[in-house]
């Protein structure tokens, strides 16, 4: 089993953004030295939470101090960009990465930019977001002339053609035909289970879900690649989990009670930013009471794993023997509220756990 990193990231919206983006960068560069297998960095543009617009171009100020990580946007939300751009964008990065790049992409679940965007449901985002997706792959194999007249983009290139000079010929990626390519789970399967195996996409199963919900994810996606007459690979499969590696499990457990820890600020945003016209009249209400109206509690026992090294490393075993063997554990960057705690959580989950969560998954099947 692999081990990634995927940062969204969510910060405190009062720390400086210069100082996010550098604690973003280090916990990015101690990954790769760690031996991390790949690094996903999110995309939103009307949050200082999450503060990343371009997990491209951060990602490509990491080429040099990261020799050896794999970067995958996590992810770009298409529905909000022009599929041009972004192909030529994905070709280059793919190219000064040495073909580094898994190509992270969804249709947008940030409900502000949503809103920013036009405002389009989340139906019509998954469709401009696959057509977007198609006429990337198009760019990508095909020379000009080309066109796509499709129902959310119209596109042509054929009276402006000198191939023999190079115009009409579009931005390559390195990996042929292109970066692998991942969408994300969410909802316990349906549409999106069954769009990732049909169009041989890896599939992510989202940290801020239980478990069960997790098993239903791949269980969808299982029995579509099996209507297909396709395997499974469960080595392909990445789940994300909140994890920390703490001294004590009493250290875990003070944290985990705080009502404003680094734990209960995380789920206070993402589930708050999830239903956040319900509650829009009690924004301003306690933070004991806001935690109760979107439920972190809950969350916190559904989706957190901490405590000692030895508990956690219990509490994942406890994880694949419910799910299954499943390729990538990719741990949740969380902002570094403590400097010391963080990184250490890293090494930890790195050089002392995974190891042995590995010897135990390895005897687990790799195929559905």
């Amino acid at each position: 089993m692999e081990l990634g990193l995927f940062a969204q990231p969510v910060h405190r919206p009062e720390k400086p953004w210069a100082t996010a983006l550098a604690e973003d960068r280090e916990a990015v560069i101690l990954a790769d030295r760690l031996g991390f297998s790949e690094v996903w960095i999110g995309e939103h543009f009307s949050t200082k939470a999450e503060q990343i617009p371009s997990p491209l171009m951060f990602m490509a100020t990491l080429l040099a101090d990261a020799p050896s990580i794999r970067f995958a946007t996590g992810v770009i939300n298409l529905p909000y960009h022009n599929p041009v751009i972004v192909a030529a964008e994905v070709a280059q990065f793919d190219q000064l990465s040495g073909g580094r790049l898994i190509l992270g992409i969804g249709p947008g679940g940030l409900m502000s930019d949503a809103e920013l965007f036009g405002d389009k449901e989340m139906p019509a985002r998954y469709g401009i977001a696959l057509e977007a997706l198609d006429l990337m792959v198009r760019l990508w194999a095909e020379a000009a002339p080309l066109s796509h007249h499709g129902e959310h983009f119209d596109y042509s290139l054929d009276r402006r053609v000198w191939l023999s000079h190079g115009v009409g010929e579009m931005a390559r990626p390195l990996q042929q035909p292109h970066p692998p390519i991942a969408l994300a789970m969410v909802g316990p399967g349906g549409l999106t289970a069954e769009t990732i195996a049909a169009r041989d996409f890896i599939p992510i199963s989202a940290n801020f879900v239980p478990v069960e919900t997790v098993a239903a994810q791949w269980q969808a996606y299982s029995a579509t690649r099996q209507k297909l007459g396709r395997p499974a690979d469960r080595l392909i499969w990445r789940v994300c989990r909140n994890i920390l590696v703490t001294d004590s499990n009493a250290q875990a457990e003070d944290i985990l009670a705080d009502p404003d820890g680094v734990f209960a600020y995380y789920y206070r945003y993402i589930r708050g930013v999830r239903q956040i016209e319900d509650f829009k009249d009690r924004q301003h209400e306690p933070l004991s009471v806001l935690n109760e109206i979107v439920e972190v509690p809950q969350a916190l026992d559904d989706c957190v794993i901490a405590g000692t090294a030895d508990t956690v490393l219990d509490r994942l075993i406890a994880l694949t023997d419910q799910l299954g063997r499943f390729g990538t554990l990719v741990m949740v960057a969380h902002d570094w509220d403590d400097s010391d705690l963080w990184p250490a959580s890293m090494q930890r989950l790195a050089g002392d756990i995974m190891p042995r969560l590995s010897q135990h998954t390895d005897q687990l099947p790799a195929l559905d």
